[in-house]
């Protein structure tokens, strides 16, 4: 009796590793896929969710009946580096199933893979009739699913548990596209400018003796001066593209006497500098406008803070600074510090650089047609409109080193004029610059107010992968007037949507 059981458990054994050996030799081979079919197959997103779904259809299918098929979808990454599998659906044949069955009963005997409750459904396979299943799964959403693939993957598994074959399916096409945004934007074009308004300031540093308000060629080094004044005026009157309209002059003082005195000795100084001007410039009276200013405290810390080496500065400073009230008891206080070099080198270095004269020469500039405008872009492109400007880039092609010179040169003489900002902006984005673009949009203080320029701000921070920025530039924008914003709120919200 004892040699028979012992023959029986050596058949069983014997069973059992040829039923293995089987698997191994023809694990490449077992497949039941081709045989599966898969149709309304869904992959999409759904809050922080990705959703798979698909109709799976076995009526074709005639699986061993001691053979048990698991079917997973797979979502892998578009690089291959990551992946999410689904709860796999299992597929038993006869036999197999019937193990499952009793198994579940009997705790001291190994369940069949994905049997232990991995599966989302085991179905066992009748393969005399149709069958079909709707597949449902979902799991938490990552951004690196954009644009992946789904793949079924088969694992058939036969007798005592042992593998007969891994296979997978590739389903046609891509999943969850990445968004891509159509913003929209608009061109600024350049303010018109129907009469062209330029100016030149300058400063006359003339010397007088003490308590006058005589002009004096003769003193000093005033002949010079004058000298250069006249020529100003005539490098813009002997221009016959340029008409003077008005010339604006303004008298300072230093602090040394008495607040009173110092304003009449301005006013004084400056009306002898505009009479002297009328007549050696040969300009009409009615185009001068003459103010004055008296004692220039702002002036005076500007140049303390330039003089090299000066003593006790910072008190000078703290003087100055605190001087709110009667600036003639400022004065006497920088009269009174000790040492009393203090205050001769103010007398000496600092007090002559502030008794002065300013004056700017207002005049308009006559337009210029193509040719006149391509010279005057390199001989005085100051004196060109921004539209001027435009006219002469569009005559070349864009791109070109000629068009590039004269944007160059429109950004340099209107840096804050929005057409300039907008198309600076514009161009670096078109070249993937979208850095540079914030850059240049931050930078300028118009596009804090300006709809379209924050809007453009938007599509700057979008490109550079900073969506929330973008989003709030858009807000701005929308709020600011920009009929773009709106459409660009609703596309940023989408890519937001998939981070």
């Amino acid at each position: 009796m004892k040699h028979k059981i012992t023959f029986i458990y050596t058949i069983l054994l014997f069973a059992v590793l040829w039923c293995c050996a089987g698997t191994l030799s023809a694990a490449d081979n077992v497949s039941y896929l081709s045989s599966i079919g898969i149709k309304d197959r869904e992959v999409v997103k759904k809050g922080r969710e990705v959703q798979v779904s698909m109709h799976m259809d076995f009526s074709d299918l005639k699986i061993k009946t001691q053979h048990s098929v698991a079917l997973t979808p797979v979502l892998v990454s578009s690089d291959g580096k990551h992946e999410q599998a689904f709860p796999p659906v299992v597929l038993d044949g006869k036999t197999r199933n019937r193990m499952y069955m009793r198994a579940q009963k009997l705790e001291s005997v190994d369940l069949p893979p994905y049997h232990n409750g991995e599966a989302q459904a085991i179905i066992r396979r009748n393969n005399r009739k149709d069958q079909s299943y709707d597949y449902q799964a979902s799991a938490p959403y990552q951004r690196w699913m954009l644009d992946g693939r789904i793949e079924l993957r088969e694992e058939v598994h036969g007798c005592v548990n042992c593998a007969k074959g891994n296979s997978t399916q590739p389903m046609d096409g891509t999943v969850l596209p990445k968004y891509i945004p159509d913003y929209k934007y608009t061109k600024v074009a350049p303010d018109p400018e129907p009469v062209k308004v330029r100016a030149e300031s300058r400063t006359a540093r003339l010397q007088f003796r003490q308590d006058s308000y005589t002009l004096d060629p003769k003193f000093r080094g005033n002949q010079a001066e004058l000298d250069t004044v006249v020529n100003s005026f005539e490098l813009v009157k002997n221009n016959a593209d340029l008409s003077i309209t008005g010339v604006y002059l303004t008298g300072y003082a230093s602090p040394e006497g008495t607040v009173a005195y110092n304003l009449k000795l301005s006013e004084n100084r400056a009306l002898a500098l505009a009479n002297y001007i009328t007549k050696q410039a040969d300009i009409d009276k009615e185009l001068m406008h003459v103010d004055w200013k008296g004692e220039d405290w702002v002036g005076l810390r500007a140049a303390v803070e330039d003089c090299y080496m000066l003593l006790k500065k910072d008190e000078v400073l703290r003087i100055i600074d605190e001087c709110d009230g009667d600036r003639d008891v400022c004065e006497e206080k920088l009269k009174q510090l000790i040492p009393e070099t203090i205050y001769e080198r103010l007398l000496n270095e600092v007090y002559p650089v502030l008794r002065r004269n300013e004056y700017r020469i207002v005049y308009n500039v006559r337009n210029f047609d193509m040719e006149e405008a391509r010279r005057m872009i390199v001989e005085r492109p100051d004196l060109l409109s921004l539209t001027e400007m435009y006219k002469v880039a569009s005559s070349y092609e864009k791109g070109s080193a000629d068009y590039e010179r004269v944007m160059a040169t429109a950004a340099k003489y209107f840096p804050e004029t929005p057409a300039v900002v907008n198309d600076r902006a514009l161009e670096a984005m078109e070249d993937g610059r979208y850095a540079e673009a914030v850059k240049i949009l931050e930078a300028a203080k118009v596009t804090q107010t300006n709809g379209v320029l924050l809007n453009t701000l938007g599509m700057a921070y979008a490109g550079a992968e900073e969506p929330y920025k973008a989003q709030d530039a858009f807000e701005r924008a929308q709020k600011a007037g920009s009929q773009d914003a709106a459409h660009n709120l609703e596309e940023i919200a989408k890519v937001i949507d998939q981070l």
